[in-house]
């Protein structure tokens, strides 16, 4: 149910025109809260466009490293973090106390799921909490963390307003989905079109006139539900489609049947086909976590969302079936898979991002091991695997040199990751058996038996 709302007064207590003035003129102060793969692009952006920006994290370290310029996301480079710091445009901090210097605040934490898979909203809950003792009159909070229909109104608004001040009348409250693609050439946080809904016109208006000085285009709708599920749709239709493709996959390899060759084929029809690939599983922060936030909330209205929990299912299976290739093709190569050196090619989730949120890598690790492989792992753009919730026992795990003499001590190379920067063929002519999820090798011109697509 959502929280019964306090009547509103008949006008509000803040000076609109002179707040959105200072948004349209670029004279606002924005604070970001979550200087993360969403938060330090965005930052950039407003710094960018003239505003001075205020970012906020937990991390000290962190926060160090950016007010020395340094870069803390590899495909944002440190020229251009040195260039919004030593401009005095954008500045860190760890002293939430600064949070009410801002007016406007915008929300860029995770929202991973538990180890049941149910929503985690405990980081956007505590930045809420840590922002309702110091929010003041004529402040906008926009939520950018993905998350389900709701939470705004129904989890962010009754925090801020326990202390008294109101939405629409004190302060003003938007939810606007981040769409950052981490090392996509062709768009960044600026190129990107925005969507945005508010608490209200009065919100909705100012979101808008701060995302129009930031962004090439803005999309309001109606309400902050309304946007939160147009970010679950797009990723929802995104998981669908490659839950399609990894089921094709297991299918057409039964029948001998080649899935990358039928989509390559497929996709030169000019209408009613949109090319999806398979993959190793889903991995980043949204895709594979987004659509169980719907399936949660949707249990609420005694809704069952079987389509896209079968999609789960089946991209959640995804390296189980890779393991077990690669288990089969070992075995063919005259080695027990129990006591084998494996070597797993790239643990960042997608290619050419130091990223490793939700990578299918990680499981496809613990998978390996488990069933008494000793395994390596290369990618140039992860020296060394930090810390995280579901695999803390492969934390501090270093990147191997990859060189002629150091795979020819592995009995499997498994491409889970097709980073550009990778000598496919010196893989290929030194490895005693390549398993590629990624159809790397074939993209590289690269054709030989020992080659086993997954």
């Amino acid at each position: 149910m959502h929280a019964e709302r306090p009547a509103k007064a008949d006008a509000t207590n803040v000076d609109i025109a002179g707040l959105l003035a200072s948004f349209t003129n670029r004279t606002a102060r924005i604070g970001i809260v979550g200087l993360g793969y969403v938060g330090v692009p965005l930052a950039i952006a407003c710094a960018k466009a003239g505003f001075k920006v205020i970012g906020f994290d937990i991390n000290a370290p962190r926060v160090d490293r950016i007010n020395r310029g340094e870069s803390v996301i590899k495909h944002i480079g440190a020229d251009l973090m040195a260039e919004v710091v030593t401009s005095g445009q954008f500045e860190a901090t760890a002293d939430f106390e600064r949070l009410g210097e801002p007016d406007a605040i915008l929300i860029c934490v995770p929202t991973p799921l538990t180890k049941h898979r149910e929503p985690d909203l405990s980081y956007v809950v505590k930045t809420a909490r840590a922002i309702a003792p110091r929010l003041r009159n004529g402040q906008l909070v926009v939520l950018e963390s993905t998350t389900y229909p709701g939470t705004t109104d129904e989890v962010i608004r009754p925090i801020l307003e326990a202390d008294g001040l109101r939405s629409g009348v004190d302060f003003f409250l938007a939810f606007s989905p981040e769409r950052e693609d981490p090392g996509n050439p062709d768009f960044g946080t600026s190129t990107i079109p925005k969507v945005v809904g508010g608490d209200g016109p009065a919100a909705l208006a100012l979101a808008d006139a701060l995302y129009s000085q930031l962004i090439v285009k803005t999309v309001p709708v109606s309400s902050t539900a309304t946007a939160e599920a147009v970010k679950l749709t797009e990723n929802i239709f995104r998981a669908v489609n490659i839950a399609l493709v990894n089921e094709l996959k297991v299918v057409y390899d039964a029948m001998g049947i080649d899935v990358w060759e039928v989509i390559d084929a497929a996709k030169t029809k000019p209408f009613g086909f949109m090319p999806f690939y398979p993959g190793p599983g889903l991995g980043g922060h949204c895709v594979p976590i987004d659509p169980f936030y719907l399936t949660w909330k949707a249990r609420e209205f005694d809704i069952a969302t079987r389509f896209i929990e079968l999609a789960g299912q089946i991209n959640t299976e995804m390296p189980y079936h890779v393991v077990n290739k690669l288990v089969e093709a070992v075995d063919r190569s005259g080695t027990a898979f129990s006591g084998s050196r494996i070597l797993i090619l790239g643990v960042a989730y997608k290619k050419n991002v130091d990223d490793l949120r939700e990578s299918p890598s990680l499981k496809l690790i613990e998978l390996m091991e488990r069933r008494g492989a000793r395994v390596d792992y290369f990618d140039p753009h992860i020296p060394v695997i930090p810390m995280t919730r579901e695999h803390a026992d492969l934390a501090g795990r270093r990147t191997i040199a990859l060189d002629r003499k150091s795979l020819a001590a592995y009995d499997a190379v498994l491409i889970a990751t097709d980073h550009d920067d990778v000598d496919y063929k010196l893989i290929v002519d030194t490895a005693k058996v390549v398993v590629d999820t990624r159809n790397a090798c074939a993209r590289a011109g690269i054709s030989d038996d020992r080659v086993v697509k997954a």
